[in-house]
């Protein structure tokens, strides 16, 4: 979820002007008899998402006349560049809209507040522990802390041609009774006929993707030992997922090859001409799929296949406050307000993404069966804290050494025994220069 780097650059300028003015967001200026002025960073992109957003932010100045907020447009694309430099100069918003892999280092070097005294009680309890634990960290205190509010999470799901799924007879697999991976992949050989495969496995950027899904079969990929230092781990439950998907592409040759090194949404328009009839993707395509689609093209949301566990690993968007915001009770006040049921509602349905609050994931627009959202809320229930997000390298280990490992494994150049040994070896090398 990206904006382009045109739309970056301006926002870089307008954060500066935004966020310069003065430490702590610039809410320090706030005279007696003067309203608490907050700067509030967001990183909403989409159209949908930035009207629900500005919409939020304009009902509680209205509502709050003494505490005023002002909507920052952030980027994705630099936002932890950005904030690097805000934090070092006291320029940083009050509250900041990250992911939770980005938390565990600004908590770390002490650039955000711990808000686990601060979080209201109806707030708390309205947010799963699963997805707390996206959010809590050693900030470098030896002690745990909660270092944000996580509020929008994604899943994996299978996208589905509606009229290849039906004539090809196989059952349809329900939030309640998934397909297995055994069934998932008797599936798609069912369905790969003629010039049509069964599934399409866009593997450009592999990690994530096999990463949680390793979930399904307990494969974690870290594992900590007792005198606390992180090692790659590649053993039989992380085989699991690379197997079976190996196996579509070259045992049983239902999985489309010419989707494996696209991106994400790159193989959409060969969907809608049937070329494939399976699409396993983040609950967030299916907006592209919705609004793209041709005229007459049916299609369907399916859960995501489950192993020895339906589970899968989640990350969250999230908000946190500045540890040098000059407000951060009412920035707390603020976030309570927009993170709220019904808020968390709009702004998950801005996303299309799912919503940590329970009582958001309750209402109606989050269980019409309309684009699927019955099938993706209900696939929270599954979403478990991604083992990697507390891993100190992570970052560099993914784009160093998984993402080539995977890509040319996924592309048949090195056996499963070899991608294992390079994941660990070279894996633990990069990993050890974050623990010295």
């Amino acid at each position: 979820m990206r904006i382009t780097s045109a739309l970056a650059a301006a926002a870089i300028v307008a954060l500066t002007a935004a966020c310069g003015s003065g430490g702590g967001g610039g809410s320090s200026s706030s005279a007696p008899n003067e309203p608490v002025k907050i700067n509030f960073l967001s990183l909403a992109w989409q159209k949908e998402s930035i009207a629900a957003n500005k919409q939020l932010v304009d009902e509680w100045n209205k509502a709050n006349p003494n505490i005023q907020v002002t909507y920052v447009q952030g980027s994705w694309d630099n936002v932890n560049d950005q904030l690097v430099t805000q934090f070092a100069g006291g320029t940083a918003p009050d509250v900041i809209h990250n992911d939770s892999p980005a938390l565990s280092g600004f908590a770390t070097d002490g650039y955000l507040l711990d808000l686990k005294d601060k979080l209201p009680a109806e707030l708390k309890s309205d947010i799963p522990q699963a997805a707390w634990d996206t959010v809590t960290f050693d900030g470098g205190k030896g002690e745990q802390g909660v270092y944000g509010v996580p509020f929008l999470q994604e899943s994996q799901v299978i996208i589905a041609n509606k009229k290849l799924l039906e004539a090809s007879k196989v059952r349809i697999p329900t939030a309640d009774n998934p397909w297995t991976w055994e069934e998932f992949s008797e599936a798609a050989k069912t369905m790969t006929k003629g010039d049509t495969f069964g599934v399409a496995w866009p593997m450009k950027s592999p990690v994530n993707k096999t990463l949680n899904l390793a979930l399904n079969f307990g494969g974690t990929f870290f594992q900590t030992g007792a005198d606390g230092k992180t090692t790659v781990k590649v053993g039989p439950e992380e085989r699991e997922v690379l197997q079976r998907i190996h196996d579509q592409l070259y045992k049983d040759k239902s999985a489309d090859p010419a989707a494996l090194g696209q991106g994400t949404a790159d193989p959409l328009p060969a969907f809608y001409k049937g070329k494939f009839a399976l699409l396993p993707a983040g609950v967030f395509l299916r907006q592209q799929v919705a609004e793209q689609a041709p005229d007459g093209f049916e299609w369907v949301t399916l859960p995501g296949p489950k192993g020895t566990s339906a589970q899968q690993g989640a990350v969250s968007q999230t908000l946190s406050i500045a540890q040098d915001s000059k407000h951060p009770d009412e920035a707390m006040k603020f976030i309570a307000f927009f993170l709220n049921g019904p808020n968390q509602a709009k702004l998950a349905k801005g996303d299309w993404l799912l919503p940590t609050s329970q009582s958001a994931a309750a209402d109606p627009a989050m269980t019409t069966q309309e684009n699927g959202w019955d099938v993706a809320t209900a696939s929270a229930k599954n979403l478990v804290v991604a083992p990697f997000l507390k891993v100190n390298g992570f970052d560099e280990w993914k784009s160093k050494v998984a993402t080539p490992v995977l890509q040319e494994f996924y592309a048949n150049k090195i056996t499963i025994d070899e991608a294992a040994k390079r994941l660990v070896d070279e894996g633990n090398k990069v990993l050890e220069r974050y623990q010295r």
